[in-house]
């Protein structure tokens, strides 16, 4: 097994072990978070507002007016839509994405990025911050220092009010949660 398949193996089983934990075992003053990299820049997902995390999904591109939207890709019988997370954020756009993270909530929705850094757990009080959003569309909520480095935190949430907004869908008409 190569250096990379042992570390795609590793964070799969980091990030399933997460989710599988009963509820009230989560230490509630730490918040865990996956480090990734989207358009060369580095950031950092709460693996809360995540359902899952695959490399090299295969996506059909879609034709049409907004950059960010990569295209669909499916997912146990069910097509989603995938969007690029630095499009969404507002960077240049120079290759294809490889990781797909999916969104918690209704509609599936899909965001696809670059590089995965790691699975880190941080002390809640260590996040800066997190009161409004910022950045691109608002969708940044916080800041975390990983590896000696501030790491701004994507609220999956808000990106995935602002993909709504983007489409043109109206407010409320989707189940958001976080």
């Amino acid at each position: 097994m190569t250096t990379v398949e042992r570390r795609i193996t590793r964070l799969r089983s980091d990030f399933d072990r997460s989710f599988a934990q009963p509820l009230g075992s989560h230490d509630s003053g730490h918040v865990e978070l996956l480090a990734i990299k989207a358009g060369g820049r580095p950031y950092a997902l709460r693996l809360a507002q995540t359902a899952g995390l695959h490399p090299d999904r295969p996506v059909t591109p879609l034709p049409g007016p907004l950059p960010a939207l990569l295209g669909l890709a499916g997912f146990a019988g069910t097509v989603i839509p995938v969007y690029d997370l630095a499009a969404l954020l507002g960077h240049p756009v120079t290759d294809r994405p490889r990781w797909l993270v999916l969104a918690t909530g209704t509609p599936p929705l899909g965001f696809a990025f670059h590089e995965v850094d790691g699975h880190v757990r941080v002390a809640a009080e260590a996040i800066i911050g997190e009161a409004g959003g910022a950045g691109r569309r608002g969708v940044l909520r916080g800041m975390a220092t990983l590896d000696g480095a501030a790491r701004p935190i994507i609220d999956v949430p808000s990106a995935r009010a602002a993909v709504h907004t983007l489409a043109g869908h109206a407010p409320g008409t989707e189940e958001a949660t976080g």
